[in-house]
């Protein structure tokens, strides 16, 4: 699947390059593969770093905990455990709630709604990832590409954002190609 993604990559620099050399233009040149090694450098980063983030999920996970626990959308559309196999054959008999109980088992779901929001605790989780060596690498490459186009009088604004645009084209280009089984 990455071989197939990178081929749709690879067809479209070359096809810019194809243009450039075409237009004899090589500002337009080093500006477009700045920004597509760029591009594809921070792309790489991310991909690796929530590789790896999951990858250490997985390894700090108990998966027999994981298949023995109700899952989060279980607890909330059976909170009673009303539809387990033990409540069916015990209990026959349903009980009707009444209005005051139905507000509080709202009140309570809205409030395990607001508790599982916890913004803080996910940006911790995927801190690693979003700091990951390879991204920022990506991002100083970046700047560095386009500071030094800049001091030498090489940047071009619409050739360095067709260069970096490459990388997100051909991933829509790619989705829309392959297939995934």
């Amino acid at each position: 699947m990455i071989k197939k993604f990178n081929l749709i990559f690879l067809a479209f620099d070359v096809g810019i390059v194809l243009f450039c050399f075409l237009q004899n233009n090589m500002v337009w040149l080093i500006n477009t593969q700045v920004a597509f090694v760029s591009s594809m450098a921070i792309t790489i980063g991310s991909y690796l770093g929530y590789k790896n983030n999951i990858k250490k999920r997985l390894a700090n996970t108990d998966i027999d905990a994981l298949n023995n626990t109700p899952d989060s959308i279980d607890n909330i559309d059976d909170q009673f455990d009303l539809y387990s196999e033990e409540y069916i054959q015990n209990d026959t008999e349903q009980k009707e709630l009444s209005a005051q109980e139905i507000k509080e088992v709202l009140a309570k779901e809205k409030q395990n709604l607001k508790n599982q929001k916890n913004t803080i605790k996910n940006t911790t989780a995927t801190f690693t990832a979003i700091t990951s060596f390879y991204r920022v690498f990506g991002y100083v490459l970046l700047i560095i590409g386009f500071f030094y186009l800049n001091n030498n009088n090489l940047l071009s604004p619409i050739a360095y954002m067709v260069g970096f645009l490459i990388v997100p084209i051909a991933v829509v280009v790619s989705k829309l190609i392959i297939k995934e089984n």
